[in-house]
């Protein structure tokens, strides 16, 4: 009985080691799925590289915890192998106790180049893309090349654009990538409309946004491409032009662009909520951070009860305040303004508060985009550096200094977590644009004659944030040549340094017997005072000649005075001044606000002469409504000699179109009237005038073309002749006229802001004049309006 038992057991013994057998040979084969033995990198097989080493393969291949390359790990490797972005294809395969990578290497971009493209170029499209040469041919990054290109093309108001990848083999795995672009007819704006706006008028809003409609300069301004990006960013800039006018709760709903086929291009309709104008009320300063003095905000203010409400100048104050606080060595602490709205008086109150801030720190300032302007041109627009501590209201002040700059089509700033809870990355992202200059103009001055000029200018050189300008003009009775550059950021302060050098020459004309020849250089520092005001010295070293007509010498022997004491060269030397206030709210078409300069000069820090110069010139713009603007202006200037000497003909005040239109270039002021002269205009070391101005746009003709018709009333005098009266070595007195007589005229006149500058043309009728005076009632010229 007991041998079936043990048999029975024996086969009992035999089945469980087949079992057991059977049951880890499952299980081997079922790891050797998922999991390769080997535990190095050795036992890695790569196969079809030809370019790349093997073993930079294998370096993207980690095992996991147990030293075992499973399926997680494998997972991982494929993927970091296919971002590298250097193969076509990748497969992992298991062969035995080994692991064997089939690669297909992705081709070489011997070139990357653009045809068809004559509106945007290759170097900006270059910038664009990401496929470079020498890099490699990856598909899904051509595709999205493809989406920039039409990209840049839309905001040039291209939306017809269309883009085809063309891949050229040039054998041994290199291959050539053209895009080839079909541009398009451009996408316009032919009509810009607003709707519900009461306040202003189309013109003064026109002026207030970026796009234009088209007119016959488009092609230089660019202005009427449609860009949605640029309609929305129009719609902040009317928004934030209402809250700085007293339109508290402004906002533009909308901008409807639509096609017009007829047209062949969009009709853009703002929409405006305008709200009620609103005045401020109460204003109040709050304070919560301890052991600080408050008052010493209190000066800071730039609202105040009573005025128009003023959401630019409420900015202002929070900015203001916020760089205050950090000088004052709270660097956390926070300005906010808090308003309070009374619908029934309208008015608002506001609060001024002050509150201890998170502490929190700049780690790191990342700037994308820059494409030319270098690094240090950008963060030395911030008040702050990396480590510091994070200020909004400092951000925000970089944020439109560097829009500012005009060197970038955008702007943006934002805050993103950083390695720690009280650390914040900046992002800044920018684009950028054409900061060079090339005019060429022609025309006739009444001053000049015909004359032409060349202009050439990069105010962004080489990215350094400096400006270089060159111009040559040639005129009929005047030539010169203007070299200029300016540096920004001199010696790494919040100071302008410039030189420009210069060469003037002016022959004798109808309105003078003499000429003249100036050469010289101008040395200066600028530095703005705040938003509005700003202050620039300069020294100039000049060497001044007065030339004598040979025709005028035969013609009258007998020179005019001044002439025979002052003729010949001199040097002058002067240093000076000069202090400007701008709130203009446009600067090429101005009408509200204030512009006003204030320069002098003191000649005789070495040099041939002495003297003290001091003029002025002060512009008030007020729209009267939605089309007429109106404007006074007041100038006014004074010169003296001292030390003995007396002041150069040349920089004598001599009256003309420039202060009173209707008069000839030297047509008024003291005059030598000595018979037997040529009796020119010997100029005066006084002169005052003002003006009294209606601007309106021109019915019939579209505001983008940027023409005005003005009616004016000008007056003003030039007198106090202080030089010699009597002739060298001679007793004889010139007969001098030197009374300081009115002038006055009006007239009418016509202004286009064009690309080149300000043209006008006027005609003005003298209305009080004295019997020796030179009138001239057409007038042209080139200049400030």
């Amino acid at each position: 009985m007991s041998k079936p038992v043990v048999a029975t057991r024996g086969r009992r013994s035999l089945v469980a080691g087949v079992l057991l057998t059977a049951l880890l040979a499952l299980t081997s084969s079922a790891n050797g799925a998922s999991e390769v033995s080997a535990q190095t990198r050795d036992t890695i097989t790569v196969e079809g590289n030809r370019r790349i080493d093997a073993d930079t393969v294998r370096s993207y291949f980690h095992a996991a915890p147990d030293g075992r390359f499973d399926a997680e790990s494998l997972d991982a490797a494929l993927k970091a192998l296919i971002a590298t972005g250097l193969f076509d294809h990748v497969a992992i395969d298991h062969a035995g106790e080994r692991l064997v990578v089939h690669l297909t290497e992705a081709k070489v971009l011997d070139r990357v180049a653009f045809e068809g493209n004559k509106k945007i170029k290759d170097k900006e499209l270059e910038a664009v893309i990401e496929s470079k040469a020498r890099g490699t041919l990856q598909r899904a990054l051509v595709q999205s090349d493809v989406n920039r290109i039409i990209e840049s093309y839309r905001h040039a108001g291209r939306d017809d654009v269309g883009v085809v990848p063309e891949i050229i083999d040039r054998g041994n795995d290199r291959v050539d990538l053209v895009y080839v672009v079909t541009e398009g007819a451009k996408t316009t704006v032919r009509q810009i409309s607003f709707v519900g706006n009461q306040a202003f008028g189309k013109r003064q809003l026109a002026a207030v946004i970026k796009t234009s409609a088209t007119n016959m300069l488009s092609f230089l301004t660019g202005g009427d491409a449609y860009d949605p990006d640029r309609v929305a960013a129009d719609r902040e800039l009317l928004r934030q032009y209402y809250r700085s006018k007293g339109y508290a709760d402004a906002s533009v709903p909308s901008a409807v662009a639509e096609y017009d086929p007829a047209a062949k291009g969009f009709t853009l309709t703002f929409s405006i909520d305008e709200g009620p104008l609103y005045h401020f009320g109460d204003i109040s300063l709050v304070c919560n951070v301890p052991g600080l003095d408050s008052e010493k905000l209190r000066r800071l203010l730039l609202i105040k009860t009573g005025a128009v409400f003023d959401g630019n100048a409420l900015d202002k104050t929070t900015e203001v305040a916020g760089t205050e606080l950090a000088k004052l060595g709270f660097p956390f602490a926070q300005a906010t303004t808090r308003t309070t709205r009374d619908a029934d008086t309208r008015r608002i109150d506001v609060a001024l508060v002050i509150d201890q801030g998170p502490r929190t720190y700049v780690e790191r300032i990342e700037i994308h985009g820059n494409i030319r302007t270098r690094d240090y041109v950008i963060r030395r627009e911030f008040d702050f550096a990396e480590g510091d501590a994070y200020n909004k209201a400092l951000i925000d002040r970089a944020e439109r200094r560097l829009k500012n700059l005009n060197y970038f089509k955008t702007v943006k700033i934002s805050a993103k977590p950083g390695s720690a809870p009280d650390h914040v990355v900046l992002d800044v992202e920018l684009a950028e644009q054409s900061t060079g200059e090339f005019n060429i103009a022609g025309g006739y001055s009444t001053t000049d004659g015909f004359l032409g000029e060349v202009k050439v200018g990069e105010s962004n050189f080489l990215g350094s944030g400096q400006t270089v300008k060159a111009s040559l003009s040639y005129g009929q009775y005047a030539q010169g040549v203007d070299l200029s550059a300016s540096e920004p950021y001199f010696l790494g302060t919040r100071v302008a340094a410039g030189v420009d050098l210069f060469a003037e020459q002016a022959d004798s004309s109808t309105y003078q017997s003499y000429g003249s020849d100036i050469y010289g250089a101008t040395f200066s520092l600028g530095l703005p005072v705040n938003e509005q005001v700003t202050t620039q010295l300069h020294y100039s070293i000049s060497q001044q000649t007065v030339t004598l007509d040979p025709a005028s010498l035969a013609a009258a022997p007998s020179l005019p005075i001044q002439q025979a004491a002052l003729a010949g060269s001199q040097w002058v030397s002067a240093v000076g001044d000069t202090t400007s206030y701008n709130t203009l709210d446009n600067t090429k078409n101005p009408t509200n606000g204030i512009s006003a300069r204030v320069t002098q000069d003191l000649a005789g820090l070495g040099g041939d002469v002495n003297f003290l110069r001091t003029t002025e010139d002060v512009r008030y713009y007020q729209s009267l409504n939605s089309d007429l603007t109106g404007m006074v202006r007041a100038q006014g200037g004074y010169i003296t000699g001292y030390g003995g000497q007396q002041v150069p003909l040349i920089d004598s005040f001599f009256g003309g179109p420039q202060l009173v239109r209707g008069f000839a270039p030297n047509g008024f002021g003291p005059r030598d009237l000595t018979p037997g002269t040529t009796m020119d205009n010997v100029g005066g070391s006084a002169y005052w005038a003002t003006t009294a101005e209606l601007q309106s746009n021109i019915p019939g003709v579209p505001q983008e073309y940027g023409l005005k018709a003005s009616a004016f009333v000008d007056s003003g005098s030039v007198f106090h002749y202080a030089g010699p009266t009597t002739f060298p070595g001679s007793t004889q007195s010139m007969q001098l006229a030197n009374a300081n007589i009115l002038r006055s005229s009006v007239g009418v006149g016509l202004s286009w802001a064009s690309p080149f500058g300000a043209l006008t043309v006027s005609y003005a009728v003298p209305v009080t004049k004295a019997a020796y005076d030179v009138v001239q009632p057409l007038g042209f010229n080139a200049g400030p309006f």
